[in-house]
């Protein structure tokens, strides 16, 4: 009788932790269906508005030679946000052919990525009712690149043409929005930066035209060179890059071309730890993030700033602080796909910010952290 019971209590257990085990797993499944694993449905005749969508685009690959997509949310205003994604770079052959090491090579785990910070559904999002035309990343060539490397092995650096053919396919659903908001985070900062004249030119009936580079901040003395040789990006767009920092060279081009018709707007933490171990593997061949490169960070984002403010009269930063490391300080890297509503500096968000400059108030905050 006693070995009986102990039976039926051990089948009890054992029914308990599969359920636990069933129930965790479902759980996980929920979880990554919803980040890492989510596809949009595909976008097939007329697309309803506020709902996202997942575009093929014929003649497009990730540089690994596997699919790309675009992704696509119709708004109710007559409105348009130009979204680069980002997700590192390739600069040299040995970096091309290193792949996931230094880039994302394929759409893996981006397409829930739209559905965050500006791109929400909450309340208090100034964009939740715009169009969203989202640029997936996944090319390592900051979305500039038309080329092919063909090294020990092939890797398609094809951002550009990615991006041309996938906005050309998506402009009859958006029609002629008055308001363009071209914006991106980390290589899509910098693709941002790059591209954003190119956008302005596809979409000419915009006439309220505010431009946001996100956490966008390499130093390069070869950023020329990588732009010809091996992303064989246009030549209007390689042409510009003339000193190491491709973002300032980009965003001046864009100022003396359009001048006050363009607000431009940078924003970047102040201590960006992502940013921080590029600029290590660019300076000495090695990723790292210590309170040094921290320290040398801040000191190469003033003088960004400096430049910025230089250049471009009445442009719009904002530095910001968030999750700093308790041991080195550095600080969080991108924000407008995240917690774009949280209110860093001054008692406004980068959300606020930027809602302000299409509005007509171009604002800046956070200058004191590094201490302008």
């Amino acid at each position: 009788m006693e070995k009986a019971k102990k039976h039926h209590i051990v089948r009890i257990i054992l029914i308990v932790l599969l359920a636990v085990a069933v129930a965790a797993g479902a759980l996980v499944y929920a979880l990554l269906a919803n980040t890492f694993l989510k596809r949009h449905p595909k976008l097939t005749g007329e697309p309803e508005i506020g709902k996202w969508y997942e575009v093929a685009v014929d003649g497009t690959q990730s540089s690994d030679g596997s699919e790309w997509h675009g992704i696509f949310k119709k708004g109710a205003e007559n409105k348009v946000v130009v979204y680069f994604f980002g997700g590192g770079v390739s600069i040299t052959p040995e970096t091309s052919e290193g792949g996931n090491q230094f880039y994302a090579t394929n759409m893996t785990a981006q397409d829930f990525v739209a559905e965050g910070g500006i791109g929400s559904s909450a309340e208090n999002n100034p964009f939740k009712d715009w169009s969203f035309i989202v640029i997936p990343y996944a090319t390592g060539d900051f979305h500039s690149g038309t080329g092919v490397y063909e090294g020990n092995k092939t890797v398609y650096h094809t951002g550009y043409s990615n991006y041309a053919a996938f906005v050309e396919q998506i402009k009859p659903y958006v029609g002629e929005p008055d308001t363009l908001l071209v914006t991106g985070f980390s290589a899509g900062g910098f693709g941002t930066s790059l591209l954003a004249d190119d956008v302005i030119d596809r979409f000419p009936s915009a006439k309220n035209v505010t431009v946001c580079v996100d956490s966008s901040l390499l130093l390069y003395d070869g950023w020329h060179e990588t732009a010809v040789n091996l992303w064989k990006s246009p030549k209007a767009i390689s042409d510009r890059l003339t000193t190491d920092n491709l973002v300032l060279d980009s965003l001046t081009a864009l100022y003396n071309k359009r001048g006050d018709g363009v607000k431009i707007l940078f924003d970047c933490s102040y201590r960006d730890d992502t940013l921080m171990q590029y600029q290590s593997y660019i300076n000495t061949g090695k990723m790292d993030k210590t309170k040094a490169l921290g320290d040398e960070f801040e000191r190469d984002l003033s003088d960004m700033v400096k430049g910025l403010q230089k250049n471009i009269p009445g442009v719009g930063i904002y530095i910001w602080s968030c999750a700093a490391d308790p041991q080195t300080g550095n600080t969080q890297h991108t924000i407008i796909s995240s917690n774009a509503f949280d209110k860093l500096e001054d008692g406004v968000s980068v959300a606020d910010w930027i809602s302000a400059a299409v509005n007509g108030d171009v604002q800046s905050h956070g200058l004191s952290l590094i201490g302008e």
